[in-house]
């Protein structure tokens, strides 16, 4: 797998609303490969393009992502908090950002990001869209995941794609928990690692990649330990 050492964050959400398809869209435009991007369920088991269990941060509306129909998510302004520039800019389902990336030519990292107690069929629902609807176009795409219950799902239900394990607090149990859910990929938060760190990672065989790194020094820092990939919420800075 080839992986470019940029990725954008939630699309390029430094500069377009998070997780959106104009966000995207503004990556591509960017010059950016491979974007990362967060789904979630909504309360009718729609795969949905959101981060946050609750609306009030991205929307101009309020309450649980996991409480509310599609029908009602989909009306909903997801811009106007970024820009009036984005104004109506709407949540996107999963299935309508794999046909945007396939026109777009843009790998992916998708992580799974279920609200609380749900981890289950959101992993399982996610796994069996990219099996069913990923583009055979674009390079494989990762799934990874905070999660550990989503992670064995993944696991099981699609073992042919590539697994990533997210680390934001601790790095304690790395390895056991790579191992454990057959997963190719750190991704980790950059202010966890030291150089001894890195170099245990790296050389134990797995991907290394950080999140959200969007000062070039740190970048070239990271990327001199070692680190494969970096997760930027402003690629023009790393271009």
């Amino acid at each position: 797998m080839t992986v470019p050492s940029l990725i954008g964050h939630r699309g390029a959400c430094g500069h377009a609303p998070e997780n959106t398809l104009a966000s995207i869209r503004k990556a591509a435009k960017m010059g950016v490969k491979w974007i990362e991007f967060d789904t979630m369920l909504s309360a009718d088991n729609q795969l949905i393009l959101f981060h946050d269990d609750a609306l009030d941060r991205t929307t101009q509306s309020s309450g649980l992502v996991a409480e509310i129909d599609w029908k009602d998510l989909q009306l909903l302004d997801a811009g106007s908090w970024f820009s009036d520039d984005y104004s109506n800019e709407r949540i996107p389902l999963l299935s309508q950002a794999f046909e945007l990336l396939e026109v777009l030519g843009l790998g992916a990292i998708i992580e799974i990001k279920p609200s609380k107690g749900r981890e289950i069929e959101t992993a399982r629902l996610s796994a069996e869209m990219v099996r069913d609807s990923w583009p055979q176009s674009l390079p494989v795409p990762i799934l990874s995941s905070f999660s550990e219950q989503a992670l064995k799902v993944a696991r099981d239900c699609v073992p042919q794609i590539p697994r990533a394990l997210n680390l934001g607090r601790s790095l304690d149990g790395w390895q056991n928990k790579l191992q454990k859910f057959d997963c190719t990929a750190l991704h980790c938060a950059h202010d966890l690692l030291d150089k001894e760190q890195a170099a245990t990672i790296v050389t134990a065989g797995h991907y290394l990649r950080c999140f959200t790194v969007n000062q070039p020094a740190i970048a070239t820092r990271l990327f001199n330990w070692g680190v494969c990939s970096i997760f930027t919420d402003y690629p023009e800075r790393f271009v």
